[in-house]
């Protein structure tokens, strides 16, 4: 058997006025996606674990077969993993975003305005990157003499504190989960009842973040970002703490070897930290100037060289974030014409075991990770809806692929960790 996964990172969302009541999925024109729905069947997965937040971190994880409460240590750790930043057995991982505020004497003044800094290229962040780590040694030389700042990709960086502080009652804010909103009250703090030191380190940690917002408003690079009309990098956003993670091997776990492609760290950590491969597509970003038939061509050719191969593209929950609805339906419709309609048609050339004894057969599952609603900007934590295809997939209803008619089905995996099993092997398939 051959095995694909489509990731739509935040397609699924609630009705939306403009779109007559519609969600954006429901308002696009999907033909490939509707066809997987009505050819096999689909239903709601929830991959969001009492206790959790909606973040892709976890989400992903459960989606891919990993239960969080067994294996989640924090997400900057699994980005960590993906950009071979090496991990200590007491070092603590964080995500770093350079992120747009509202500047002194405007109506925007203490507001989050942008968690990606107007979706900030690569070099211009790395260039931001270096000079705060610069800035972090020349004012504060014992505070980060044991810490190290890598970037990533665009804007997300990943920082370690390897000074063996602990932040196990430290809080911290996912910055897209306060968009439009005051920020102060969102820096780190400390959870009731907490340790000497975890109010140490969440000193620390808003200390480095006072830092970097004397530093990078006035840096070059942001000086021509206003110049474009662009947002600026004005600040630093630490989140997302951990420690170093382990996940099972995939191939240990279902005798199947895998791959991946994504143009997001956080999914690269965790398919690397699976034992899957990363394939590297040339022009492939987290927007909509993505290119997805890049994404289809890689997963098309690496389908003759893995058992599972799986596409996450993540425009949908970029544009969600901005909440910009209307590119939001492009991306899923660009999703469906460039990604699932190229790779249903490589997939059928696997045949239907049903049919004939000698197929290898083939199945697909496309989903989103979790909601991402316009209306707020943020994650939500409904039970995503999926559509799954293939040989000894089958449902008596037949409908349109739709947050609705999902919710509406009567397939629903409780336990989003259970899906990955359920994909491999229900009905007669992984025999």
């Amino acid at each position: 058997m051959k095995y694909v996964i489509i990731i739509a990172d935040g397609a699924a969302d609630l009705p939306i006025a403009e779109l007559g009541n519609r969600t954006p999925l429901e308002a696009a024109n999907t033909p490939h996606m509707d066809e997987v729905a009505m050819t096999g069947r689909q239903g709601t997965a929830r991959t969001t674990p009492e206790g959790f937040a909606a973040g892709s971190d976890v989400c992903t994880m459960c989606l891919l077969g990993n239960d969080p409460k067994k294996y989640h240590t924090g997400r900057a750790p699994l980005e960590a993993a993906a950009i071979g930043v090496p991990m200590g057995e007491r070092d603590w991982i964080f995500r770093l975003n350079l992120v747009t505020v509202g500047e002194m004497d405007t109506t925007e003044d203490g507001q989050m305005l942008d968690h990606s800094a107007g979706a900030i290229s690569d070099a211009e962040a790395a260039e931001l990157v270096g000079a705060l780590a610069e800035h972090w040694k020349r004012a504060e030389p014992e505070l980060t003499a044991q810490l190290t700042l890598q970037h990533g990709v665009s804007y997300r960086s990943i920082l370690v504190d390897r000074s063996g502080l602990g932040y196990g009652g430290v809080v911290t804010t996912p910055p897209h989960e306060i968009p439009g909103q005051p920020w102060e009250g969102a820096l780190p703090n400390v959870a009731s009842g907490a340790s000497a030191e975890a109010h140490e380190g969440a000193e620390r940690l808003r200390r480095l973040m006072a830092l970097s917002a004397e530093v990078l408003p006035a840096h070059p690079v942001n000086a021509a970002r206003r110049a474009a009309g662009k947002r600026p990098a004005n600040m630093a956003w630490i989140w997302g703490q951990g420690v170093k993670p382990q996940l099972p091997k995939f191939a240990d776990q279902h005798g199947l070897t895998g791959a991946m492609t994504t143009a997001v760290d956080l999914l690269s950590g965790i398919a690397k930290l699976m034992g899957w491969e990363k394939l590297d597509v040339p022009g492939v970003t987290s927007y909509h100037d993505n290119d997805y038939a890049a994404q289809a061509r890689a997963t098309i050719e690496a389908i003759d060289r893995f058992d599972v191969v799986c596409c996450h593209v993540e425009a949908p929950d970029e544009m969600s974030h901005q909440g910009d609805w209307k590119t939001k339906l492009a991306s899923i419709e660009a999703i469906d014409e460039l990604v699932v309609g190229p790779v249903l048609a490589k997939l059928r050339t696997f045949g239907d075991p049903e049919k004939d004894g000698r197929a290898q057969g083939w199945r697909l599952l496309i989903l989103p990770d979790h909601y991402t609603l316009c209306s707020t900007r943020k994650h939500d934590a409904t039970p995503v809806p999926f559509a799954m295809a293939g040989a000894w997939v089958r449902s008596v209803v037949i409908d349109a692929y739709s947050e609705r008619n999902a919710a509406d089905s009567d397939l629903h995996i409780a336990h989003g960790h259970e899906l990955m099993e359920y994909f491999l092997k229900s009905g007669g398939a992984g025999r």
